[in-house]
């Protein structure tokens, strides 16, 4: 039997949170660190330093590189060969390359382990992740990271894992962008949403997005289940990585600019729909 590991999750955000109770229902979790105190969380909010002694495993689930830097630079001292930190924030892909290096450096291993999946996935544990990093490592976190998730994609190198999932993400906002602007098509001709998808579903351009959002358009439900703002974030990165100008993710920064700073970016990225004109 394999040897049970403990793991420390870093970031109490949407995700964060509900993998800690995943964790914690199958005796893995150690502890959890959050830069705040917030209440309900499934097991002890501990220093950094202590999540590093108690922990085998330490998953980051922060907001952007620059949060995960800063959380590492006050890690790093605490790592030794005994660690492995695996890095699910969504970054770009030379930042991944960076975090690896300064992990390996302490003698530690590092896998880059972005995924797809809001929460409605990572309650049911259908997360994919898509991995990157050496092959002992990443077969190392396997029966850990099969806690959370339905797939483990392992993709290659640390930035061609955070690539990947930034290429995902801009399609998924591509397509949430084309239901929005095509809802209100149909919305304005006096046709219901029910109807609507209806005919959708027969239609090639039928989808899981589609799926996932159809109840929560129909009911203007905006609680987040991927916010305006991670999306927003996500664009911006993906900006960052792209070969060259490509139209449609500028044009998606800029629809999510407008959803932000219409007030909308804690909200669900289907607010999109909110800010487009009648």
């Amino acid at each position: 039997m394999t040897e049970q590991r403990k793991i420390a999750v870093l970031g109490m955000g949407l995700i964060g949170s509900i993998w800690a109770k995943h964790y914690a229902a199958t005796g893995q979790l150690a502890c959890v660190w959050n830069r705040s105190p917030k209440a309900g969380l499934p097991g002890p909010l501990e220093t950094l330093p202590a999540c590093a002694d108690q922990s085998d495993l330490l998953q980051l689930c922060l907001y952007d590189a620059e949060s995960v830097r800063a959380v590492l630079q006050q890690l790093l001292p605490y790592l030794s060969a005994r660690h492995t930190v695996i890095q699910s924030s969504t970054i770009d892909g030379e930042s991944a390359e960076e975090f690896a290096r300064l992990v390996q450096q302490t003698g530690a291993r590092y896998v880059e382990a972005p995924f797809t999946g809001s929460k409605p996935a990572a309650e049911q544990r259908q997360t994919v992740f898509f991995l990157g990093g050496e092959a002992a490592s990443l077969e190392f976190v396997e029966t850990t990271l099969a806690t959370l998730s339905a797939r483990r994609f392992r993709i290659g190198s640390p930035r061609q894992a955070a690539s990947i999932k930034l290429a995902m993400n801009l399609q998924i906002s591509g397509i949430t962008q084309a239901l929005c602007e095509s809802i209100s098509i149909s919305r304005s001709a006096g046709i219901d949403d029910a109807t609507f998808f209806e005919v959708m579903q027969q239609n090639v351009a039928w989808s899981g997005l589609a799926a996932l959002k159809e109840a929560k358009i129909r009911a203007a439900d905006f609680s987040p289940q991927f916010s305006v703002k991670n999306m927003h974030k996500d664009m911006r990165l993906a900006q960052l990585t792209a070969p060259g100008h490509l139209p449609l993710l500028a044009t998606l920064i800029s629809c999510l600019g407008a959803a932000e700073d219409a007030g909308y970016g804690e909200d669900d990225f289907i607010s999109l729909l909110r800010v487009l004109k009648s």
